[in-house]
């Protein structure tokens, strides 16, 4: 281990391991010094030996004054605990409140880790919040913790959040807030810094622990010890966090990175492992994690756990391999299992009642039921939009680049449009634009020409009436993410279909094509390509000119759209500039055609 990980160079792990047992405990014999720390007889002697020769003991193997200044310098004096993430992979659960106000064993998990800090002496206790932030000022009334707010929480990962406390970490516990331990993880007392890792095996961990219980990355084809995300840090190692942690989000390649790759020099950790048995610290990341160390936790019973129960006329315990799919910019959806059959449950994301009419979406499922655009739901709710559809194994997602899946896509979509389906309610884009901006509470735009932007794209209403149109059922959300190709079981050929129609209603079909090269993010070369794979090279200058109207129009729609989201803690980066762009370039591009 190299020396100057270490507050006293010369002290290697075992003999602090010696001394910390030898503070905790009065001295008796060398055998109860071994089972105190694991370490054999002889590792016991050669460390007694190494702290009277250096003048950390005396003869009589009582601590010395320079042991005791050392030990009081190394003494933990505060702790962060992470909690700004959205916990994601909690579903059904985490779409009311933060992981770390989950109830186990009748504990709140935060408070349960804030206790254990104060019953090791702990006072000092930061936590970094951010989604549902409110849920927990409480926590500084009741224990006197601070409360630190990451702002950008959405879009990038815990690494942020530990570098805002980066003036922190000296003698200081890092803490994830999704962590259960069984015995108290802190200590009065700490003489070096480590990680904590279990004695587990686990294929998704980066890091190994070796013979001189050191992380080392281990080889891609053997699993790591399972990485818990305790840490504890001394002053020289702290300052060595911070200095990594600055250089790896100066250029914002790292804001999807955990604090731990900060951790790493090279091929290793520069702090020790700190080893723990498995069983007894416990990770909650999942809904089925939480089920498994209490089943009687009350946030088990939601509602959307009932929807599936009654629906599968199934028990809780039936519900298996719940398992987050990636988040959508309107609803958190997951999959799971029941009678080794998978289904995706679609749960609303947050402002969605004010954004979609879910009784106009059911009325679409009905509409389109007998055409075989896509599968009917085994279950939903036109109240609070609660979805169940069976999972298509193995499907994919068009890719927009790949000229035969654009091809495709188009005429499932031009078939849809023939088909000529009504419903009895329209979908209005520009009603869409002034109610989007009026769940803005009053809050003028982000963008600084956004008035000049609007009144040059409500311009266009009287070109696109100018235009004839025949009006029928358009999908409004035709976006590549929502074609899914898949091949049944009994079948070699790959079926498409065309999912999630909670914007649909009634309007010009064009709207779809413009639509899913705003989604695309594709230039006008790309968009105009999209209208000639869906015209077959026919479209007329008028019909073109009608659908730039509509890019410019939709662009603005979805920009005011991400503008609400974003006051919900809701981020979608690039996604919003090249909406509003689109309503900006392709204003002028139907301007100079028509």
């Amino acid at each position: 281990m190299n020396k100057n990980k270490n507050a006293h160079a010369e002290l290697s792990k075992q003999v602090l391991d010696v001394l910390l047992s030898l503070n905790s405990e009065r001295y008796f014999n060398q055998r109860l010094l071994s089972e105190n720390t694991g370490y054999s007889l002889g590792t016991i002697n050669k460390s007694l030996k190494f702290l009277n020769e250096y003048g950390y003991i005396d003869e009589d193997v009582n601590l010395t004054a320079k042991a005791k200044n050392f030990i009081k310098k190394c003494k933990p004096q505060r702790a962060v605990i992470l909690a700004a993430g959205f916990g994601m992979r909690m579903v059904p659960i985490n779409t009311s409140f933060p992981k770390a106000m989950l109830e186990v064993k009748g504990e709140v998990l935060i408070e349960r880790q804030i206790r254990q800090l104060i019953e090791a002496g702990i006072k000092d206790i930061s936590v970094v919040v951010g989604f549902m932030k409110e849920s927990f000022d409480y926590l500084v009334d009741k224990y006197g913790v601070n409360i630190i707010y990451n702002n950008c929480y959405s879009t990038k990962n815990n690494i942020y959040s530990v570098n805002i406390v980066s003036d922190k970490l000296k003698n200081c516990y890092i803490v994830p807030c999704d962590l259960w331990c069984e015995f108290n993880p802190f200590n009065k007392y700490e003489l070096y810094s480590w990680y904590m890792v279990t004695d587990s095996a686990d294929e998704n961990s980066t890091v190994r622990v070796n013979r001189k219980n050191e992380l080392v990355n281990h080889n891609a084809d053997s699993n790591g010890n399972r990485m818990i995300g305790i840490s504890y840090l001394l002053a020289d190692e702290a300052n060595m966090l911070s200095e990594k942690l600055a250089a790896l989000l100066s250029d914002g390649r790292h804001n999807e990175s955990f604090w731990e790759e900060a951790l790493l020099n090279l091929d290793r950790m520069y702090v020790y492992a700190r080893v723990v048995p498995d069983a007894q610290v416990k990770e909650i990341n999942t809904y089925e994690q939480l089920r498994e160390l209490d089943s009687d936790s009350g946030h088990l019973k939601n509602d959307a756990i009932g929807v599936i129960t009654k629906t599968f006329k199934c028990k809780p315990n039936d519900i298996k391999d719940i398992t987050v799919m990636k988040k959508g910019m309107t609803n958190r959806s997951f999959i799971f299992t029941v009678n080794n059959q998978k289904y995706i449950m679609r749960i609303p994301g947050e402002g969605t009642d004010q954004l979609i009419n879910r009784e106009q979406e059911a009325a679409v499922f009905r509409a389109i039921s007998k055409y075989g655009f896509c599968d009917d739901p085994i279950y939903i709710n036109p109240q609070n939009g609660y979805k169940i559809t069976k999972y298509l194994e193995g499907a994919r997602t068009c890719n927009p680049e790949n000229e035969d899946d654009l091809k495709k896509c188009m005429a499932l979509l031009k078939s849809f449009h023939d088909s000529r389906i009504r419903v009895n309610h329209y979908f209005d884009i520009f009603g869409q634009i002034d109610f989007y901006e009026s769940l803005w509470n009053g809050n003028p735009s982000v963008f600084r020409d956004y008035e000049e932007t609007k009144a040059n794209v409500l311009s266009l209403i009287s070109i696109i009436d100018s235009i004839d149109k025949d009006y029928c059922l358009t999908h409004i959300d035709a976006v590549p993410d929502n074609f899914l190709f898949y091949k049944p079981l009994d079948s070699e050929c790959e079926l498409l279909q065309l999912t999630d129609w909670e914007y649909s209603g009634m309007q010009d079909p064009h709207v779809d094509i413009a639509m899913f090269c705003i989604y695309c993010l594709f230039d006008k070369n790309k968009c105009d390509h999209v209208i000639d794979v869906y015209f077959d090279g026919k479209c007329d200058v008028k019909t073109r000119g009608k659908i730039y109207c509509y890019i410019a129009s939709c662009g603005l729609l979805w920009s005011n759209w991400c503008e609400y989201k974003r006051q919900l803690g809701v981020e979608f980066g690039e996604y919003i500039i090249r909406q509003y762009r689109y309503a900006k370039e392709f204003y002028r591009y139907a301007k100079e055609l028509l």
